[in-house]
């Protein structure tokens, strides 16, 4: 599948306003583990591999992610692949017996609502980054990518967002260490 996404910062105003006008679906803590193949740069090649720690309402979920290099010049979309995984220590210990070196931790709040079918809108709380909001759905083919982007895009500037942002959290984060 690929998933098509675009990303915003975010504030008070626009927490309110997604909070006010669509379905609220449910609330996470996401811990987001972040890997380095042994022979690959995935920093040089846009690529991403991680395991994303879901907890809410009690329940435990947890995922293995492999994103590849974006596909377009406005959005985050990628080709996205997700296989739900339900030992974590055992995916870890399998990683790293392949070499794979975790480079990173990213955590955050992510409230989760819906918008209309297949269109889910987040609100996240980074931590050391702090609010943003993403935008989402699901396609099967290239061919829809660019006018669904302007579809969601829109739909992210009525909630009054105007600072848009490419980067992937685990981008954002290794910038600020760099820079601190």
């Amino acid at each position: 599948m690929i998933e098509i996404e675009l990303k915003g910062y975010a504030d008070d105003k626009i927490f309110k306003r997604v909070r006010e006008k669509f379905e609220f679906m449910r609330k996470e803590q996401q811990e987001d583990l972040y890997f380095q193949h042994p022979c690959r740069d995935f920093a040089e090649t846009d690529e991403a591999l991680r395991i994303r720690i879901k907890r809410f309402d009690g329940h435990f979920e947890a995922f293995l992610t492999y994103k590849g290099p974006k596909l377009d010049d406005v959005s985050k979309t990628r080709k996205e692949i997700e296989v739900p995984i339900s030992d974590v220590k055992l995916y870890l210990d399998i990683l790293s017996s392949l070499g794979f070196k975790k480079v990173a931790t990213v955590e955050k709040i992510r409230e989760k609502y819906y918008v209309e079918k297949g269109i889910t809108i987040t609100l996240d709380e980074v931590k050391g980054l702090g609010k943003f909001i993403e935008i989402e759905e699901l396609a099967a083919e290239d061919a829809e990518i660019k006018r669904e982007v302007k579809k969601l895009k829109n739909i992210l500037l009525a909630l009054g967002v105007r600072h848009f942002e490419r980067k992937s959290y685990l981008e954002l984060i290794s910038e600020y260490s760099k820079r601190y």
